[in-house]
């Protein structure tokens, strides 16, 4: 079999479809959607697989806006996850329409490498990546269950054939105390800004000891209502990240303490929630990785196999560590842009942001060809997760 001449094939499907590519991803940039309400993205990615011969199952998992479009029936199964909801005000701040826009533009490609070799390749839409956990739901419900491995690309200021992620958990905090007259008399008053103020003191006091990578962070989403009365409610949220979930645990009982001892300082009343999404650390399948970063390079993109070290948290972790999967970073915009941001944004519907969807879709595609063409590499990546798994 002529591999070579199948990717050269896969790689001219993703060039015939650069407008449509294109114009798919700026049409989700231009109308950004809240996590679990992307109807608009969701119908349109469904839309343009099924005019290119997938099969389309929508709603899957009980989720609205999630779906799954299937091309051929055999094994491998390899599944392509687009995500596609924006963050609030700051829109595709962190790219997602070139995720959905690659996602489909790579699983399309791949059909003559399926034609040819058997096997399947899915997308599999996963919403509310930002947040929610999308994925840790859809995880939960079954949607890889049947699925052999996983791949997605995220657009970042680096190019990197790996990613970091910690595991990353939230957390609502509440403080009640009692309002009074700030001048007249305050000692009659509860601040419960305070014991919100002192939380982030002591939050602030624990970050000299705690491990590398752990990450600590929050905002105020309520600190009173009028300067002149002392606040007798104050609310925060927090997401609370480290390596491992192992060390997650312990650190979400020191974080805790900080708000009880705040409570404590100043006669409030606290009541706090977990989040009941947890997001795993990612995992890397080094064996696909490798596929990916030489695709990525026969391009002519330099793919260093590890990136720069800057973290945060995806659920795509959770997938990972059911099945092997990759979730490599692909460089839109300079290393001084930070996604979640307007800049970055911007970043996501310029034509930097459009060359690294394609050729991101192209290496994703020659990947594919890579697997279905050769039962020998398939065993190494299931090998390597089992390994990883023991």
């Amino acid at each position: 079999m002529d591999i070579k001449a199948l990717k050269d094939s896969v790689i001219k499907e993703v060039e015939a479809r650069r407008r449509q590519l294109r114009d798919l991803s700026l049409e989700i940039h231009a109308n950004p959607e809240l996590g679990f309400k992307e109807v608009k993205a969701a119908a349109r990615l469904t839309q343009y697989l099924k005019e290119n011969g997938f099969a389309i199952e929508l709603g899957i998992c009980e989720l609205a806006t999630a779906f799954r479009g299937s091309y051929g029936e055999g094994k491998p199964a390899i599944a392509i996850l687009a995500e596609y909801d924006a963050l609030p005000q700051l829109g595709h701040a962190c790219g997602h329409n070139l995720i959905a826009s690659c996602a489909v533009g790579a699983a399309v490609a791949s059909r003559p490498a399926i034609d040819r070799c058997g096997g399947s390749v899915l997308v599999i839409g996963t919403p509310a990546e930002e947040f929610y956990g999308g994925k840790v739901v859809m995880a939960e419900r079954g949607a890889f269950d049947k699925v052999d491995m996983v791949m997605m690309v995220h657009p970042g200021a680096h190019d990197s054939a790996t990613t970091q992620a910690l595991a990353c958990l939230g957390l609502e905090v509440e403080f009640f105390g009692k309002a009074a007259h700030a001048a007249t008399c305050p000692e009659t008053g509860i601040n419960a800004l305070e014991a919100m103020l002192l939380s982030f003191a002591a939050i602030n006091s624990l970050r000299q000891h705690v491990k590398d990578k752990a990450r600590i962070h929050g905002i105020i989403t309520d600190g009173g209502e009028a300067v002149n009365v002392v606040p007798a409610h104050s609310a925060g949220s927090f997401l609370v990240r480290a390596e491992d979930k192992a060390y997650l645990e312990k650190l979400k009982e020191k974080v805790l303490d900080c708000f009880v001892g705040a409570a404590a300082a100043t006669g409030t009343r606290l009541e706090y929630q977990w989040g009941k999404v947890l997001y795993a650390p990612l995992r890397n399948n080094l064996t696909l990785a490798r596929l990916f970063k030489q695709n990525m390079q026969s391009l002519g993109r330099r793919m260093p196999l590890s990136g720069s070290g800057r973290v945060g948290s995806t659920d795509m972790g959770n997938v990972s560590q059911i099945v092997p999967g990759i979730h490599p970073t692909v460089a839109i915009a300079p290393e001084e842009v930070a996604t979640h941001s307007p800049d970055f944004a911007t970043a996501a519907a310029s034509e930097a942001g459009i060359q690294g969807m394609l050729d991101a879709a192209k290496a994703l595609a020659m990947t594919v060809v890579d697997l279905v063409a050769s039962p020998e590499t398939v065993a190494r990546v299931k090998k390597e997760f089992g390994k990883a798994s023991d």
